[in-house]
């Protein structure tokens, strides 16, 4: 059916109020973090992060524990304070490591913290947070997040089995600041979220020079964050993988280039998996330099199109592959996925 001129009036009007909407967010970034780390204000929280959000999934996979633990400390000291994880990274061990990490000298003071939560009922909400805030060695989470709303059903799930009343007796009795959800899947979820009887502090997806052309995050998902002040939290910036990402490792844009295109889009954090001293090094140098211009995202979007609009290279959205096995086990599947 042809849009009629009003229909096409008020598309036209919205982009616009969502791309001012998402300037606002860019202007309000600030080097008043004393490090020079660029910082952005959380959605509705009103709380400053760093722009970099260090991944608990690649900490947890750093095979020397002392090693995890000094990237970690330096990462505080070149000024990321914003640490994320979730309950099942490596069977609780990114949490542990984490929690060893912010215990040393008052770090922990330094830090807003994240992890998820994996359970959608009341008892294994519950469960999962005291398990959390052990392994962390912390009395509070500054953010508890709905871990991978991947499944249809996972948003009916989170209010029908008891989750989010878990969520908000954990936030009155102040072991939880803020309350917001994760997913990689479908936009359609994330929306189905946004959509339900609860003003969510945050949503995090992901972004990516890819993610325009297939199942899209931030033509469909980002502007209504935006319109409700949720905190939009990055991730996936490089399309997965444990090292060096499969944008990079395709030759369809470079690490640079993918990590400055993330920074110049309305996340007020995107999560970086960081595993050595050297990437912590050449993150920090992307974090504090150029952003990425209009013009500029525009032609790297157009360019990886041909390789984009199937999928191929999202597998996180495209396959079972990063559906994590204990939300499979959750849902009645099989908790291996088949070659």
């Amino acid at each position: 059916m042809k849009a009629s001129r009003r229909e096409f009036m008020q598309a036209g009007g919205a982009a616009i109020s969502a791309a001012a909407m998402a300037s606002q967010v860019i202007a309000q970034t600030s080097s008043a973090n004393a490090t020079g780390m660029p910082t952005r204000v959380l959605g509705k929280t009103g709380q400053r992060v760093s722009i970099i959000c260090l991944g608990g999934w690649h900490i947890g996979s750093v095979k020397d524990d002392s090693e995890a633990v000094r990237i970690m400390h330096a990462a505080i000291d070149e000024g990321i304070d914003f640490f994320d994880n979730a309950w099942d990274y490596h069977d609780g061990h990114s949490e542990e490591v984490m929690g060893k990490a912010l215990a040393m000298d008052g770090r922990r003071k330094k830090v807003f913290l994240m992890t998820k939560n994996c359970e959608r009922d009341y008892a294994g909400s519950m469960r999962n947070l005291d398990e959390s805030l052990r392994r962390l060695k912390t009395d509070h989470l500054d953010l508890w997040q709905f871990h991978e709303m991947v499944y249809d059903n996972d948003p009916d799930w989170v209010f029908d089995k008891g989750g989010l009343k878990a969520a908000l007796e954990a936030q009155k009795a102040g072991k939880v600041r803020y309350i917001g959800f994760t997913g990689h899947k479908d936009p359609r979820i994330h929306l189905k979220m946004l959509a339900k009887p609860y003003a969510w502090d945050t949503a995090q997806m992901p972004i990516n020079v890819l993610d325009a052309h297939y199942r899209s995050f931030q033509n469909e998902v980002v502007p209504e964050c935006l319109k409700k002040n949720v905190g939009i939290i990055g991730m996936k910036g490089l399309a997965g993988g444990a090292t060096l990402g499969r944008i990079p490792e395709n030759k369809l844009a470079t690490v640079a280039e993918c990590y400055r295109f993330c920074l110049s889009s309305p996340v007020a954090s995107q999560v970086m998996g960081i595993i050595s001293m050297q990437q912590l090094k050449e993150n920090v140098a992307l974090a504090r330099g150029k952003r990425m211009e209009a013009a500029e995202r525009t032609t790297l979007v157009a360019r990886v199109k041909e390789q984009a609009t199937d999928g191929r290279h999202e597998l996180f959205k495209s396959t079972k592959f990063y559906d994590g096995p204990h939300h499979r086990k959750q849902h009645g599947f099989d908790t291996v996925v088949a070659d």
